[in-house]
């Protein structure tokens, strides 16, 4: 199974190395396809990022090309090695949003193009979900929230226990005082029946 895994995630990962490598190289003949896109999506992040963040968005669509290929390869490498395997599937997944969204169909685009752009855009969505099922894959063994919640479910069980626990007690300690007072009552009442015992005694 894991072997399967890898292979899978290697296979994935060669598309985007390849394409991401082409992209970040020669990004001008992307750059028609990818100018719509950038005219709605960087005014739309820098309006939504923080300052410090939009400041450094760039406006170029050309250096947003290469930085996608760059980005593609770099998530490539990691999934493919599984060096931040779950990040780079994520980064992956990032970088196909501006891909699906440029294969739209455009507008007045006879039936042939549309016909062509939906099969670009069904590629692309099958690559997104792709990408968003590897940054998921935890390889069999438990995510970080779920243990969490085991953890949670434990402490609360050990709580849970030591309450009982200290109830006994208590329950215990009470029966014991009542136990010991009951005695020392009995004990009392005694001697003052032998004191009054022997006083009466002194004087019939």
């Amino acid at each position: 199974m894991n072997l399967t895994r890898a292979a899978g995630r290697t296979m994935l990962a060669s598309f985007f190395v390849v394409n991401g490598a082409k992209a970040a190289t020669k990004p001008d003949a992307l750059v028609a396809d990818a100018e719509p896109i950038v005219r709605k999506v960087v005014p739309l992040v820098q309006q939504v990022a923080p300052p410090s963040v939009a400041n450094y968005v760039p406006e170029e669509t050309k250096t947003l090309v290469r930085a996608t290929g760059v980005a593609q390869v770099l998530g490539g490498l990691g999934l493919a090695t599984g060096l931040g395997r779950r990040l780079s599937a994520g980064l992956l997944g990032a970088s196909m949003v501006p891909h699906v969204l440029a294969s739209r169909p455009a507008k007045g685009a006879t039936a042939e193009e549309k016909a062509a752009a939906r099969s670009v855009m069904l590629r692309n969505v099958a690559l997104l979900g792709a990408a968003m099922i590897a940054s998921q894959d935890t390889q069999g063994k438990p995510s970080l929230g779920y243990r969490a919640n085991k953890q949670v479910q434990a402490l609360s069980r050990e709580v849970s226990d030591q309450k009982k626990q200290l109830e006994k007690t208590a329950a215990q300690h009470k029966k014991q005082l009542a136990k010991s007072t009951k005695k020392a009552n009995k004990n009392a009442n005694q001697q003052a029946n032998e004191i009054a015992d022997t006083i009466t005694g002194l004087f019939s």
